[in-house]
């Protein structure tokens, strides 16, 4: 997939997980937009974030979710958590530096000691 960053306006290729392929392909009969040439509509940040508020909401989560909620997750339990490297999540999240990412993405307790068991000593 090809997106254009609401930043910085870069070009970024995103690989796909098999998952959301799957749901793509649900749509794969549905027309295209012609005006943008997008099979899914883009909404606004406010939209999205109205979107979870009600998926929250019905789910009983009473955490605040957004789409800034959203990124943080996204780099830390999908991401760092399944052991992808801070520098590609980094380039996926579109930071154009490393010390950003290392901000954004805090490390969670379970994946230091996941990592710390990795260590042998003698």
């Amino acid at each position: 997939m090809i997106i254009d960053r609401t930043k910085n306006g870069s070009r970024c290729r995103v690989p796909l997980l098999a998952v959301a392929k799957n749901i793509l392909k649900r749509y794969k009969n549905y027309p295209i937009n012609d005006s943008k040439g997008l099979l899914l509509p883009v909404n606004s940040n406010q939209k999205m974030n109205a979107y979870l508020k009600e998926i929250a909401d019905i789910c009983g989560i009473k955490k605040n979710l957004s789409m800034h909620v959203a990124r943080h997750t996204f780099a830390t339990t999908i991401t760092l958590t399944n052991g992808v490297p801070i520098e590609t999540v980094s380039k996926i999240l579109g930071h154009s530096s490393l010390k950003t990412t290392q901000i954004y993405a805090r490390i969670l307790d379970c994946k230091i000691s996941e990592d710390m068991q990795k260590v042998k000593i003698g």
